[in-house]
């Protein structure tokens, strides 16, 4: 603790970084569960953590706010877990390396965990301070967002008292974020074999890549280093026959793909055309992104020459083919909202295994008909080379209210304070609000946030002046709450 010390905000960071000490990767969030227990029994506050690993933390109203229904502000407590590949850092046991750089806080080659650990620290900072006007809180931290909004999905929704929803896992400051796409996992599973044969072996790591949120930057066209290394094979298949031994790439099926890294086993006499196809590709991928993703890097190394187990040929040409032929990026865009996407999906994650090739896709759409299209699509091609595909985690569009009391509210204060309406925007993104507005009935629910960039990514980024900004915002939408 104590890095952040001066940083204002003080109470905002210093919960951030106290969350930040604590390894919170999905999946492994009890840690900061157990932080947000102690927290509430030390001030006397009513905690209750639920069987799908939530925590529901209710504070009275302030003086002259007894009369006023109850308000819920809502985060979730897991984040992202990538790093650069020079980063040692364990995200099971090491606090994040907090550093501040100017008006930026990050982390030292890993994610920082604004996502959403800073709208965890303004959560708690509120329930931290009883100088604050605002009506009674119910304050839910929700679990493993991240890999499905699992947490959400098992909340009993019925226990909330209040039917005003202020969710703080938004980036953007200034923006009100009133709708947002559903969503699924989809799992493609295809069975493989292996031989044994010598030969050299090469690996070949495509790297650089500027990856980010599968959902709010798919418009960004970046590239997606799982469908390089299918092209990538195919340029070497054109100079040199080769045997696959494994591809790998990707971290989360949410995040865009910022690595991949191909094994293969060779002739040593094919070793040389294999470098300048190798060299040949990288210069015409860094021709093509050039100016959306110019740190495209392809490096080659090799082995010495023995016996490796690789894919049989039958196996490796589904590989390939299956590879190659997956959808990624955007389906569609809105017709109605000009510049939105509407459908799109993200090739997040491949790998290889000893008896299967899995590919584990986000597919996303504000139309529940977007997606099953997509899908389809995905099925049908899967079933082309003997995969078989599953579905996990689906979640529903959160669709934008005509008519929304808390927005107008929240609308008023914002113009009030910086003399401009915010932006009223729908994402492509998906946020927990819609499963809450599914479950209860007449929930009105209003996204917000501070400034925070690239997220999902080792170059994620927190602006302190925003932070500073968003904070006094949520004050005052809480006092005008009555």
């Amino acid at each position: 603790m104590d890095l952040l010390t001066g940083l204002e905000p003080d109470r905002v960071f210093y919960f951030f970084e106290a969350v930040s000490d604590i390894p919170r990767g999905s999946g492994q969030t009890e840690g900061v569960r157990d932080f947000l227990v102690r927290f509430s029994e030390e001030r006397g506050l009513e905690a209750v953590t639920d069987d799908a690993g939530n925590v529901l933390i209710r504070k009275a109203a302030s003086e002259g706010y007894e009369a006023s229904p109850a308000v819920i502000l809502q985060a979730h407590m897991d984040m992202v877990c990538v790093k650069t590949p020079e980063s040692d850092h364990d995200f099971t046991k090491d606090a994040l390396d907090l550093f501040v750089e100017g008006d930026m806080l990050y982390a030292n080659g890993t994610t920082l965990g604004a996502d959403d650990g800073i709208g965890m620290a303004m959560i708690l900072a509120v329930l931290d301070d009883d100088s604050l006007a605002h009506p009674p809180i119910e304050a839910l931290f929700t679990n493993d967002e991240e890999i499905g909004l699992l947490g959400a999905a098992g909340f009993d929704a019925s226990v909330f008292k209040g039917r005003r929803m202020i969710n703080l896992d938004s980036e953007t400051e200034g923006e009100l974020t009133c709708g947002c796409a559903g969503g699924e996992t989809i799992f493609c599973v295809l069975p493989v074999e292996k031989i044994r044969m010598k030969g050299l072996p090469v690996v070949i790591t495509i790297s650089g890549l500027k990856g980010g949120h599968s959902g709010a930057e798919i418009h960004c066209w970046r590239a997606n280093a799982n469908k390089l290394a299918a092209r990538l094979l195919n340029e070497i298949q054109s100079v040199a026959a080769y045997s696959l031994e494994s591809i790998s790439g990707g971290e989360k099926d949410n995040a865009i793909p910022t690595e991949a890294r191909i094994r293969l086993v060779i002739d040593e006499e094919d070793y040389q055309p294999i470098v300048k196809a190798v060299e040949s590709f990288e210069k015409s991928v860094r021709r093509e992104f050039r100016g959306i993703d110019d740190g495209i890097r392809v490096k080659l190394e090799r082995g010495t020459v023995h016996k490796v187990d690789v894919l049989s040929m039958d196996s490796q040409d589904k590989v390939f083919g299956l590879l190659l032929c997956l959808p990624n990026g955007i389906f569609n865009m809105s017709g109605t909202t000009p510049g939105m996407v509407q459908t799109s999906c993200n090739l997040g994650v491949v790998r290889t295994g000893e008896t299967e090739f899995v590919c584990t896709i986000g597919a996303r759409s504000s139309v529940l008909s977007g997606r099953s299209a997509l899908e389809l699509q995905i099925r049908a091609l899967a079933e082309m080379f003997g995969a078989a595909v599953r579905t996990e985690s689906a979640y529903p569009a959160w669709e934008f209210r005509e008519n929304s009391a808390l927005r107008d509210t929240m609308s008023s204060v914002y113009e009030e304070m910086y003399g401009k309406a915010p932006a009223i925007v729908t994402i492509h993104a998906g946020l927990e609000c819609g499963l809450f507005t599914s479950a209860v009935r007449g929930l009105d629910a209003v996204s917000m946030g501070c400034t925070v960039l690239n997220i999902h990514t080792p170059a994620e980024k927190l602006s302190i002046s925003s932070t500073a900004r968003t904070w006094d915002y949520l004050k005052q939408v809480l006092a005008s709450l009555k």
